[in-house]
């Protein structure tokens, strides 16, 4: 018998193929909680699951939970409910922004343990800014009561395109000095100096990619296509199919803030016509700010927002028509079930614009089983987003394996 295929083109029904990392990927997903279910799943004698499970337990990674229902109907002793622990490492997040930055100290399962918020400039350059993030993941942990050494990798998200496979940003319009740079290795010798500790695996990701994966496991874990789009400084997009990020061949899915909208307003990019030139935070800040109205960025329209300020107010929603403009034809090509919208600008005026264009433009076909909502996570979603990405790609099946090696178990 054939079994169903998962994320990795395994069986799950299939013998050898069913490593140690394969169930922990079952136990961790909920497919299989007990030892008779990893049997039945696998097609594993009850002696094999037995040792692969001792692999796992001697690493720490799993352990011994209530004891589940009675699967005999002659009744019996309840199973006993295998669980992942999560409280045997750590995992360190930050989230870049163009000003400021959030950085945090998680759990295995997403639990926030510290935390910290400030200023932080990319275009002071990655030197300087990786720099700054490990003395900000020293005095985290310190926070947090954990050792250095119980970090198990740190992940990031940037306001720019990442190629997934290097980590680097690639020709990111808002981050002057970083393109090609290699920020994976400048992150793990920072977190070395400030700590002392070995250097630790380290991933690199676009900041509403992470915004969008930290969401949508979060809070809509059911929804097939999910489509999250960043309004800051800058507009960005993440897209999340079938419970995976979709970053295009070389990162640049979701770029949507530089798709022409047939205006002559010069982009930071470079080109003219992109709808971050005229719909973007930092566009509304310009436009307010030749106004009279101080604001630099989407940061401070976000302030101005909060505080009622009508012209603010009135150019958030004419951002929020162009930029439903745009959305109805990501709406027709992707179909999803949720639109979340997130970032400085995601308030009612913007939103209300959003709805406005979205609902004119795009078929009713496409917006019939359509939720369009703003952000539950608010601004933690990048660093929870950023320590999913980080736990999902040291526990999967292969990765799993190698580690347990590595740890001679």
């Amino acid at each position: 018998m054939t079994g169903r295929v998962g994320r990795t083109g395994k069986t799950a029904r299939g013998g050898a193929q069913s490593s140690a990392g394969d169930l922990l990927e079952l136990v961790r997903s909920g497919r299989a909680v007990t030892r008779g279910a990893l049997q039945q799943l696998t097609g594993l004698s009850r002696a094999t699951v037995g040792q692969r499970l001792d692999r796992l337990f001697r690493a720490g990674w799993l352990r011994e939970g209530a004891g589940g229902p009675v699967d005999s109907p002659l009744g019996g002793r309840p199973a006993v409910t295998l669980e992942f622990d999560g409280s045997h490492a750590v995992v360190l997040a930050a989230d870049l922004d163009t000003r400021h930055a959030r950085a945090a100290v998680l759990t295995l399962t997403g639990e926030i343990l510290a935390e910290h918020s400030g200023t932080l400039v990319v275009e002071d350059g990655p030197e300087a800014v990786l720099a700054e993030l490990g003395r900000w993941f020293a005095r985290l942990l310190n926070q947090a009561g954990h050792r250095p050494e119980e970090v198990c990798g740190i992940g990031l998200g940037v306001p720019g395109p990442v190629d997934s496979e290097t980590g680097r940003v690639i020709q990111p319009p808002m981050m002057t000095g970083w393109d090609g740079y290699d920020i994976r290795g400048r992150l793990s010798r920072a977190f070395t100096e400030h700590t002392g500790a070995p250097a630790v695996p380290v991933l690199v990701d676009n900041d509403a990619n992470l915004m969008a994966y930290g969401e949508q496991r979060t809070g809509h874990p059911d929804c097939a296509a999910f489509v999250l789009v960043k309004v800051s400084t800058g507009i960005g997009a993440g897209v999340v199919v079938d419970g995976a990020l979709y970053r295009g061949i070389d990162g640049g899915a979701g770029d949507i803030g530089h798709i022409r909208v047939g205006t002559d307003a010069l982009c930071r990019c470079g080109s003219y016509g992109c709808l971050a030139a005229v719909a973007s935070g930092g566009a509304v800040a310009r436009r307010l700010a030749e106004a009279g109205v101080p604001a630099e960025s989407g940061s401070d329209v976000r302030e101005l927002l909060a505080a009622g300020d009508p012209q603010a107010a009135a150019l958030a929603r004419e951002a929020g028509r162009q930029v439903g403009d745009v959305l109805a034809t990501v709406v027709t090509l992707l179909n999803p079930g949720v639109l979340m919208i997130a970032g400085d600008l995601a308030g009612t005026p913007f939103v209300t614009g959003v709805r406005e264009l979205l609902y004119q433009r795009a078929l009713p076909r496409s917006t019939a089983h359509l939720d369009v909502v703003t952000a539950r996570l608010g601004e933690r979603a990048g660093v929870i987003g950023a320590g999913a990405l980080v736990v999902e790609h040291l526990y999967a099946p292969e990765r799993a394996e190698e580690r347990l090696a590595a740890l001679g178990v």
